[in-house]
């Protein structure tokens, strides 16, 4: 949606607002230099940065109040759980909120008058179009630019590639629970550095919430970063699930209909940042507002 605002084909957003969590892959924050390098700033359009904090360092505080993230946890019993996800809420739903507040001259905790709003651009492609909900407060608007013109995941590819931006990562927290094996993978085999810090992680989270401990409300049970329910330096992340094996099809497929469209001169358009992730309210990290 960046890139399609900047290049002029949706009218040009007023703001990009990049929530970050402090724990996002050194490439997407490389990524997003380069964003605001090439595309964003020649469009004279701010990206806006905004956080909560540093996730991981607040996960191991404990003196902090920790956003819950959805660790694993096998009990004592044997039987298998999971914390609620309250991360998405805290580390970037709420600081958005903050900062579009400030855009419009209303921060917490002034009343917002009903006529006074932004339009929240939310990146998803017709693939998901079930995601596509308005916004839970009266001073933001949800549109969602890339259902309206009737882009699909294959289309945010070729758009990508004719801009070379093919290999644009995917924006989620370095440890989130929610990687499948392919993600834990490229981190081990891409970045010793991350691995590390990961795998440190998921030992230190073994007792569940350092706050809750420090407090004497320990977990009756163990906490994991990967599904097996193991020490993420053991699990099972050379193990292809079927969902990857469908993934790697989907990936094949639109990279060789890329190919073929630009052979043919044909360029579309969509966004890389949101059409594709968990059930967060806000996808990924990015809102553009107008």
């Amino acid at each position: 949606m960046l890139a399609l605002s900047a290049n002029g084909v949706l009218p040009k957003a007023d703001y990009a607002i990049f929530a970050d969590t402090g724990w996002e892959p050194r490439t997407v924050y490389q990524h997003l230099d380069r964003l605001e390098k090439e595309i964003a700033g020649p469009a004279g359009i701010p990206i806006l940065h905004v956080s909560s904090g540093n996730i991981r360092r607040d996960a191991l505080d404990p003196t902090h109040r920790f956003a819950s993230m959805p660790l694993y946890i096998l009990n004592q019993d044997g039987k298998q759980g999971m914390t609620r996800r309250q991360c998405t809420g805290e580390y970037k739903i709420k600081p958005i909120k903050r900062q579009v507040r400030e855009l419009l001259g209303y921060p917490y905790p002034q009343r917002i008058p009903k006529d006074i709003f932004v339009e929240q651009w939310v990146g998803i492609s017709t693939d998901e179009f079930h995601r596509a909900k308005d916004a839970d407060v009266r001073y933001m608007r949800n549109r969602h630019p890339l259902i309206d013109l009737g882009w699909s995941r294959t289309d945010c590819i070729r758009y990508l590639t004719s801009l070379g931006l093919t290999d644009t990562p995917k924006s989620s927290c370095l440890g989130c629970p929610f990687h499948g094996n392919a993600q834990w993978r490229h981190i081990r085999d891409t970045s010793p550095e991350e691995w590390r810090d990961v795998v440190e992680f998921d030992a230190a989270i073994r007792k569940g919430n350092a706050r809750a401990n420090a407090g004497g409300n320990q977990l009756l049970g163990q906490a994991f970063l990967h599904r097996s329910r193991v020490p993420l330096d053991q699990a099972p992340i050379d193990h292809v699930t079927a969902a990857e094996w469908a993934a790697r099809q989907q990936e094949l497929d639109d990279r060789t209909a890329s190919v073929q469209e630009l052979e043919n001169g044909v360029v579309g358009g969509c966004s890389p940042w949101a059409c594709r992730g968990e059930t967060d309210l806000v996808p990924d990290d990015f809102g553009l507002a107008s």
